[in-house]
């Protein structure tokens, strides 16, 4: 295996208070992977619920992935007063799932359900999280390129179609007539 990419897939998230006291939260995810952070988008949070259902891909060659011990996720609040935002974190271990993806070639773990740990080590809540794990050799990401251009093409004559369907059928059938 030269390397890999492990896809996040970040769902929602249960059963959290707000942390102000005014207004509605706008909860947004942290997601930490080795050395790359990336940033989900903000949502409201009403109910004590946030739905994000959003995608993310960390891409690492062999060795980095041999040295990766878990995915760290910290909710955030946006709107909040106190310096940090911070509402709670969740670790994903994912040494059995990199083994068991270089062992198949591709691994997914369905959204499953995660407790959310405050600062104060308790926890209260959940988040939903889906993991996709998929181990590549060396020219696996010029063929994942080649699909996606493949694709691209096919779309094309999918628009043109539907572009030719939305035509009024009042236009086609009487069209000398006032619209």
């Amino acid at each position: 295996m030269e390397g890999g990419i492990l896809e996040v897939l970040v769902v929602n998230a249960e059963g959290i208070k707000p942390r102000n006291l005014f207004g509605k939260p706008a909860y947004y995810v942290v997601i930490q992977c080795g050395t790359e952070v990336r940033r989900s988008k903000a949502t409201r949070g009403y109910h004590h619920e946030a739905f994000w259902n959003q995608k993310f891909e960390f891409d690492f060659s062999f060795s980095e992935w041999k040295n990766l011990t878990h995915l760290e996720i910290s909710i955030m609040d946006d709107e909040s007063f106190n310096d940090t935002g911070f509402v709670g974190r969740s670790m994903i271990f994912l040494g059995g799932i990199i083994e068991e993806g270089n062992d198949r070639g591709i691994v997914e773990l369905h959204p499953s359900a995660y407790n959310v740990v405050h600062e104060d080590t308790t926890y209260e809540g959940e988040i939903k999280i889906g993991l996709k794990f998929e181990a590549y050799k060396e020219g696996h990401k010029a063929t994942k390129e080649e699909t996606v251009q493949v694709t691209k093409a096919g779309h094309d004559v999918y628009r043109s179609l539907f572009r030719v369907l939305k035509i009024s059928w009042w236009r086609v059938l009487f069209p000398f007539g006032p619209y």
